[in-house]
């Protein structure tokens, strides 16, 4: 038997084992906190929306113009959640503002900035990262890499505990399928974000901090590199079993989704984005079709949701959701963050434009 042959059976056997484990424990169900504040009006349009689902904290805020409404159950307006792949959008106002410094182009390819080698992935552009373009996969594909994902998705582990020097490994070892079509990759924005960072002259972390989240003043908006980096009173987050998840932390990842924030930092970033004051805000134009019948720029899509065009990107980790959708022409933007892996868009999306989504 060949080593790949060795290498497939022993993960074959650990997905069988990690199933088993994951069906005899018996979670429990989280239920919407009943203690809420914020605005009533707000409170009694988010309530039923969040009716049926498996929810525990929820933060909810509104832009409207100057003024901001919000709805919290169970939390408040500095509670910290995972914002999943919402930093994804974080990392495209990165490449935007980048490319008005004159460090890179669109065109720029991988290659230039990370040392791949000669593998196929470095001939890919920084725009064809940004906007899922790139034929990258979703995740790393190696036999190792799969057992990691499979025992994560059934035990709540962070299943991207990769330093930079396996990531480079993982891309140059990936194979291109379908380039130039929309395909989503977090592989894909996760070197991306390392890319800028080596074009910088510096780590993603710095980057990001530097060029974003301070002349936001989005202090309370975090990418902990270990536990020791969260917050005492850390909010924990939930599976879809209702297991306790661990958190996801600023690995090689982070640019795809290791970002840890609150709806104070994220109405900031918001505000920022509809008056066209944050850094990199060129991410939010749409420049290809992304394959469901919308448009994408860098990481945000663009959509018809009845009159309105919506502006958007959702976020999912191991226990937590989060939505972020703006109404550029009206100036307003509907904000959704929870401790639990159930999905907060159509909460979202129906606050903002007022159709049943």
């Amino acid at each position: 038997m060949g080593s790949r042959t060795w290498v497939v059976a022993a993960a074959c056997a650990v997905a069988v084992l990690v199933v088993a484990v994951g069906i005899a424990v018996r979670p429990h169900t989280p239920t919407l906190s009943t203690e809420e504040t914020g605005d009533p009006g707000l409170l009694d349009r988010a309530r039923p929306l969040l009716a049926g689902g498996t929810h525990d904290r929820v933060g909810v805020v509104e832009v409207d113009g100057d003024r901001t409404r919000s709805a919290h159950f169970g939390a408040d307006e500095h509670t910290d959640y995972e914002i999943g792949s919402v930093a994804k959008t974080m990392t495209g106002a990165l490449l935007a503002d980048a490319v008005e410094r004159g460090e890179v182009t669109e065109d720029t390819r991988l290659g230039e900035l990370v040392d791949l080698d000669g593998a196929p992935a470095a001939d890919v552009t920084l725009a064809e990262l940004s906007s899922h373009r790139s034929g990258l996969p979703r995740l790393p594909s190696r036999p190792t890499d799969w057992v990691t994902s499979l025992v994560a998705a059934n035990l709540g582990l962070d299943p991207y505990p990769y330093d930079y020097g396996t990531l480079v490994e993982q891309v140059a070892a990936a194979e291109l399928s379908g380039r130039g079509e929309s395909s989503y990759s977090n592989m894909g924005t996760a070197v991306l974000g390392h890319a800028l960072a080596n074009a910088a002259g510096t780590d993603y972390a710095t980057l990001l901090r530097e060029r974003l989240l301070d002349p936001l003043g989005m202090d309370e908006t975090i990418l902990p590199d270990s536990r020791e980096d969260l917050p005492e009173d850390a909010t924990a987050g939930y599976t879809d079993r209702g297991r306790p998840a661990d958190p996801w932390l600023a690995h090689a990842y982070a640019p795809a989704g290791g970002v840890r924030s609150t709806p104070a930092d994220m109405e900031r970033y918001a505000r920022a984005l509809l008056e066209g004051t944050s850094p990199g805000t060129a991410a939010l134009e749409p420049r290809w079709d992304d394959g469901s019948g919308g448009r994408i720029g860098y990481a945000w899509v663009v959509e018809e949701h009845g009159d309105t065009e919506v502006t958007w990107h959702n976020g999912g980790t191991g226990g937590f959701s989060a939505m972020v959708a703006l109404d550029r022409g009206a100036g307003r933007a509907v904000l959704a963050f929870g401790n639990t892996t159930a999905g907060l868009e159509p909460l979202a999306l129906e606050l903002l434009t007022g159709e049943d989504s």
